[in-house]
């Protein structure tokens, strides 16, 4: 059985959850746990009672719909994604899996289809992780990954709690985050965020695993001072360390792989003065790549360049790992779902590892687990420029929704 989403119903919803927390250039600025977020949550909250599904909220405000199966004691087959976005991100990052869950139960809503297996939705808390880190928060207290009393206790660059920002939007839930039963398969629809589907002409993303990562910081603490006065050789800056290792983040990945990435994402000098030399400067570093032993590397190799350059220009220094992930690989079977649906509906699909990361990552300690990537125009992301023709968005959604649809075994 195949079905056939309702596109302008899709379209209008995904432009409807776009102009909360939309910006003037188009994008999306609807960081988790904000007012915004709260306004979008309560609208998808909305979306999910109109569709009548079940709706649970659990304690780190990840959002569950469910439509019920016709088969008692039948795991559920859960889809979905996240609604918060990046700072002034684009309008498609994460929201456009959600909003394909919810027009997949829209469908059978509206075609009668019943299932065996349950089909749940979510939206996940925290998963582009800009304002608390680590990213995918959500998945990751909900899997078991992170420590909830740990998260809890997170705070933004303005000092705000995260448990008390998530009890001051209404949506620090009653239920136990953590899995309320076995899963069947867990199906997530992204962007692709590169450039690999539009340069091979192809329709759809067929996702068979993601990269690890690592993700940290280095502190170095110099001695501000005169940047007049003081003689070139009396200096202990700051930033001229952190300038030594942020060109190695650069240069470090050539060395490693043909897949390997790294950046510099975030600078913090302090006092930030065109007078004064920098005393102190927080710097992140990021590498990704499919092999662990990479990354592993990497991680190495930028704490060597980090006490080298700490050495060199006479300054203390520290470090933080701020969240390591191993790469995954997908389970064939939702793999395979997702390629037949593609197919049948006469898609263009190309298997493709994720460079980034998702809430799947987390996803495969608990059930098989399986992506579909739509095509990022110009491989834009996390600004926005992010674009991804209406065209796009269905056909990945169509085939997400198929793919479904097989595990959860429709029966007349």
């Amino acid at each position: 059985m195949r079905i056939q989403l309702d596109r302008d119903r899709f379209v209008e919803t995904m432009k409807e959850q776009a102009k909360i927390g939309g910006t003037e250039n188009g994008g999306l600025h609807r960081l988790a746990l904000s007012d915004e977020d709260k306004k979008v949550r309560d609208w998808f909250y909305e979306q999910m009672e109109a569709a009548g599904l079940e709706i649970v909220v659990d304690e780190f405000g990840n959002m569950f719909g469910r439509r019920e199966g016709t088969m008692s004691n039948t795991d559920p087959v859960l889809v979905g994604s996240h609604l918060d976005s990046q700072p002034y991100g684009g309008i498609y990052d994460g929201p456009l899996g959600v909003i394909s869950a919810l027009e997949l139960v829209r469908t059978l809503n509206d075609e009668g289809i019943e299932t065996e297996h349950p089909i749940e939705i979510v939206n996940w808390t925290n998963e582009e992780g800009s304002r608390y880190q680590p990213a995918m928060q959500g998945s990751g207290v909900w899997t078991g990954a992170h420590d909830i009393e740990e998260e809890y206790v997170k705070t933004d660059e303005d000092g705000l709690n995260l448990e008390a920002e998530l009890e001051r939007i209404g949506y620090k839930g009653e239920q136990s985050a953590k899995p309320r039963t076995d899963y069947e398969t867990y199906l997530e629809l992204h962007i692709e965020q590169g450039p690999y589907l539009a340069l091979e002409g192809k329709d759809v993303g067929i996702v068979t695993g993601i990269v690890g990562f690592t993700w940290g910081a280095v502190t170095y603490y110099g001695e501000a001072d005169h940047s007049g006065p003081t003689p070139m050789h009396f200096r202990s800056d700051a930033l001229v360390a952190a300038a030594d290792v942020i060109t190695q983040i650069r240069r470090i990945p050539s060395t490693l792989g043909n897949q390997t990435v790294g950046t510099t994402g975030y600078i913090d000098a302090k006092p930030n003065s065109i007078n004064t030399i920098p005393g102190e400067v927080t710097f992140s570093w990021g590498f990704r790549d499919p092999d662990d032993e990479i990354i592993e590397e990497a991680f190495a190799r930028v704490l060597d360049e980090a006490e080298a350059a700490a050495e060199r220009e006479g300054v203390d220094w520290e470090w933080e790992e701020r969240m390591r992930a191993s790469s995954v690989d997908f389970a064939d079977r939702c793999i395979d779902a997702v390629e037949a649906a593609a197919d049948d509906l006469g898609y263009d699909g190309m298997r493709i590892f994720s460079g980034a990361g998702h809430d799947a990552t987390h996803m495969t300690e608990v059930c098989d687990t399986g992506m579909v990537f739509a095509v990022s125009e110009d491989g834009k992301s996390h600004n926005e420029n992010e674009y991804t023709s209406w065209d796009d968005c269905y056909a990945s959604a169509n085939t997400i929704a198929n793919a479904a649809l097989d595990i959860a075994e429709p029966k007349p």
